[in-house]
């Protein structure tokens, strides 16, 4: 069905609450958005230049996402030895050859409604969640998590333990979004609708939410979230976990120091050369 119409009957079966459940065609509405989904026709968050934040957030897609819980019912699932139980709308996703994505054994998992673009890695154990988008050339590591309506752009590595947080609700909130040619590095987590702009780099341990101001050592500013807009980190920013001293009360007195994330450089050709591992592991 056109993505209008399609729009117009999510956004009525959405706003009919329970009463959707007994009627046929809120999952046939559903059952479209899933599908324009996972082909990557259609994501929670699109690139839009005359944004402010240059994506625009399409609330009634995650409104189709929540419809698929209200209508899902509880269903046991099998996969050799091991079972589920999850909603039947959301089950896991398989993929084939033709796919062009690569799963390595050992746990992982894609659930339906993601977007998993061709030449992305996923190695074991890792878990995409309903509604994200990821793009090519992108490796999801080991205990990775890419969470709801996150958006993923080409060439990221998502390092390992790397925690990218899920936005499903309100639905007008942005996503996270990491763009082309990230690093996140191990143990890192971004949540709370942050943005990293393409080509930054997250060393390990790096937590970037809505209210952790962000030191930018090169500029000699502080960049914080506002009530309009996310947590932006540059395009080709550094950014390295720091601290900052506790100036007064008794965290002066014991000497004690807060987490603050520093931006150090902004990338140039050596920060590059020493991501070129990526190219070797896919």
């Amino acid at each position: 069905m056109p993505f209008t119409t399609l729009q117009e009957s999510i956004e009525r079966h959405f706003s009919a609450g329970g009463a959707a459940n007994s009627d046929p065609d809120a999952m046939t509405a559903f059952l479209a958005l899933r599908g324009a989904l996972e082909s990557g026709q259609l994501r929670s968050a699109s690139p839009d230049p005359a944004a402010p934040t240059g994506w625009r957030v399409n609330a009634w897609v995650k409104q189709g996402i929540l419809l698929g819980f209200r209508l899902g019912a509880l269903e046991e699932f099998q996969a050799g030895e091991l079972s589920f139980v999850d909603k039947h709308t959301y089950p896991a996703r398989h993929f084939g050859v033709s796919h062009g994505v690569r799963v390595v054994p050992g746990g992982s998992s894609i659930r339906s409604g993601a977007y998993v673009a061709r030449s992305v890695v996923c190695m074991p154990p890792m878990y995409i969640n309903a509604g994200a988008y990821v793009d090519e050339g992108t490796m999801v590591d080991s205990h990775a998590l890419v969470g709801s309506c996150a958006q993923i752009g080409k060439r990221v590595h998502l390092s390992a333990a790397a925690q990218i947080g899920g936005v499903l609700e309100p639905i007008n909130a942005s996503p996270v979004v990491i763009e082309d040619d990230v690093l996140v590095g191990g143990n890192s987590g971004v949540y709370e609708g942050t943005i990293v702009r393409k080509g930054a780099v997250l060393a390990a341990g790096t937590i970037l939410t809505r209210g952790t101001p962000v030191f930018d050592l090169v500029n000699g500013t502080i960049l914080r979230a506002t009530a309009d807009l996310p947590l932006i980190i540059p395009e080709n920013a550094v950014v390295v976990p720091g601290s900052r001293a506790v100036s007064k009360g008794k965290g002066q007195e014991w000497g004690l120091s807060l987490y603050a994330p520093v931006i150090v450089k902004y990338r140039d050709e050596k920060t590059d050369l020493s991501t070129t591992l990526e190219d070797l592991l896919r």
